[in-house]
């Protein structure tokens, strides 16, 4: 397999298709070495527009919505960002080249392990792991943007409360088929606007409860 060619087929035929036109996130996706990111014997297919097993029932994003999901965060290089899922890491590579500083969180053990392989041979150093269930609780600061990579059947308002004024959030909100991927900015100390960017379907974050209704 010709990864770099792969690789660019990716970027053009699936990221950009899906109006994904900001050249930094075109750029990052072109530069960190995402078969280095999936699990053993699953590098033939690292660049394909699925969902990549890797393990305890998880799956990684496809391209075109890891894609979309870090063009709506507008990341700045002077911005801190959490993770909420670490996964394969991958997603964390992707923020730690766009922003200042990463704080990815997980529940399983061995994800963090991989992961933190992954980033060191790939030379990204700003990325914190930790090993914390979000559904629980949060590190007790605040970030200017935060990405979760599971969907959660009803809005969680913790999430904004995580956030800087101003901040960005990414999250999947609903229940399958249908989900609303959806960018939540922090517009005072206890206000914040939603915007619906797209449907999709991803799967919940472990351990979610539903809390109590939230309307937007």
């Amino acid at each position: 397999m010709n990864i770099d060619f792969a690789r660019q087929q990716m970027v053009r035929q699936q990221v950009r298709a899906w109006e994904v036109y900001d050249s930094d996130i075109l750029s990052v996706l072109q530069q960190v070495p995402r078969e280095q990111f999936v699990p053993s014997g699953f590098e033939p297919i690292a660049f394909a527009d699925t969902e990549i097993p890797i393990g305890h029932g998880q799956y990684m994003m496809t391209p075109m919505l890891e894609g979309r999901l870090l063009q709506s965060l507008r990341l700045k290089k002077s911005d801190n960002v959490l993770e909420i899922g670490t996964g394969s890491g991958f997603l964390a590579a992707c923020l730690g080249r766009l922003a200042r500083s990463v704080t990815s969180i997980e529940i399983f053990a061995d994800f963090l392990d991989s992961a933190a392989a992954s980033l060191e041979d790939t030379g990204i150093h700003n990325v914190e792991l930790l090993s914390m269930d979000a559904t629980r609780e949060l590190p007790d600061q605040h970030y200017d943007a935060i990405a979760v990579t599971g969907s959660m059947p009803v809005f969680d308002p913790r999430l904004v409360m995580a956030l800087k004024p101003a901040g960005r959030l990414f999250v999947v909100v609903g229940e399958a088929p249908v989900m609303d991927a959806r960018l939540v900015e922090r517009t005072g100390e206890n206000d914040w606007r939603s915007e619906s960017l797209f449907e999709t379907e991803l799967a919940p974050l472990l351990n979610v409860v539903e809390p109590t209704a939230f309307s937007f």
